[in-house]
């Protein structure tokens, strides 16, 4: 009989959202004849209800996977969840909090990603980075397995708690599967007035850490390449304010999430350079996709981002470091940096290596 294994914390499938939402769709893809999956999946996310997503069972919970209600949204799946798996596995740490009382009443592996130090993010306030502290804390102690996503948080890990966790990155190489309707492609290029022009890609949150104000000043500084930023501009007064000051710059295009990977992908693929502001986060799915479709990156220079590199990209802390990186680029540049950033994804970001990995843990 096939382990039954439950999915905690993303906010479901089909995958829609972001890094966990793909991990999720990843794992479950490659690994669905292995394993009875139970994926749990925020109701107010979806407009359509499906009983099963490759092969895995979904269970539909009516409260949000992410803020304040991300707590309880984690906490009822595992409550849910616990007399019918034999293992499960946490995306994240806010229901975390649980599980000192979760082993006592249950005697299923459980297994933490525990992300990207969250409590470390500029958007949450001291008494939320407090409780994700102490949520990180409890989810390091209390879960069998330790799961890092990058060497940076391995480090962190071992030299805060004591204790070895297992790192496994995210692979990003799903952006190589190419749509069969071309046509449609080729009208988001025109679309946008870019089927001709060189530009710069961002595709993030909008939030502080994210590094969104210092692009775009770099950008109203280098006025000869046009920025195209992806984010969810309406979500916060942050985006709201920035939204409403640069969406009327000639030299930017501020677009609302794209969910259609098809098309948000011939929008990276077709960029002239990629931006990555992340400062947080350990592994940023988005900059590991990036790797994987050959495109040359201008990072943050942060550790997380020098890890995932392996400090191979352009780095930029400043509107001035980053303009004159533009200022200097050349097409020969560009394509060598490409090219290094595509090797390096086949090596380590890609869906196979990593769902092999959690195999191994799954299978223990």
């Amino acid at each position: 009989m096939n382990r039954k294994i439950s999915i905690i914390g993303s906010v479901g499938l089909p995958a829609r959202y972001g890094g966990w939402e793909t991990l999720v769709d990843q794992i479950t893809l490659k690994l669905g004849t292995k394993y009875d999956f139970t994926v749990y999946c925020s109701k107010i996310k979806y407009s359509e209800y499906y009983f099963e997503y490759n092969g895995s069972k979904l269970e539909y919970i009516n409260l949000d996977a992410n803020g304040i209600q991300s707590i309880f949204y984690d906490i009822y799946s595992m409550i849910h969840s616990y007399r019918k798996s034999n293992i499960i596995l946490i995306l994240g740490v806010s229901g975390c909090i649980f599980l000192p009382l979760l082993r006592i009443i249950c005697d299923c592996k459980i297994i933490v990603n525990i992300d990207g130090l969250e409590w470390k993010r500029k958007k949450w306030g001291p008494v939320a980075k407090l409780f994700l502290k102490i949520s990180e804390s409890i989810a390091v102690r209390y879960s069998h397995v330790v799961i890092a996503d990058n060497k940076v948080i391995f480090d962190y890990v071992k030299n805060t708690y004591s204790i070895t966790s297992l790192l496994i990155p995210y692979g990003g190489d799903q952006v190589l599967v190419k749509s069969k309707n071309d046509d449609v492609d080729i009208d988001v290029l025109k679309l946008y007035d870019l089927s001709i022009k060189k530009y710069a890609i961002t595709v993030c949150r909008i939030e502080p850490e994210n590094n969104i104000q210092l692009i775009i000043d770099s950008f109203n500084s280098f006025s000869k390449l046009k920025l195209v930023i992806v984010g969810n501009w309406k979500n916060s007064i942050y985006g709201k304010n920035l939204y409403n000051k640069f969406n009327n710059n000639k030299n930017l295009l501020l677009l609302d999430p794209i969910y259609d990977p098809f098309k948000i992908n011939k929008l990276r693929e077709n960029c002239y350079i990629y931006i990555h502001g992340h400062s947080a986060g350990g592994t940023n799915p988005s900059l590991v996709e990036a790797m994987n479709m050959h495109l040359a990156i201008l990072a943050f220079d942060c550790s997380f981002n020098r890890e995932t590199t392996n400090s191979m990209a352009l780095f930029f802390d400043s509107v001035d470091s980053l303009v004159v990186h533009l200022s200097k680029l050349t097409d020969m540049d560009v394509n060598n940096l490409g090219i290094v950033m595509g090797a390096m994804a086949k090596e380590r970001y890609t869906w196979a290596r990593v769902s092999s990995m959690y195999d191994d843990i799954f299978a223990i």
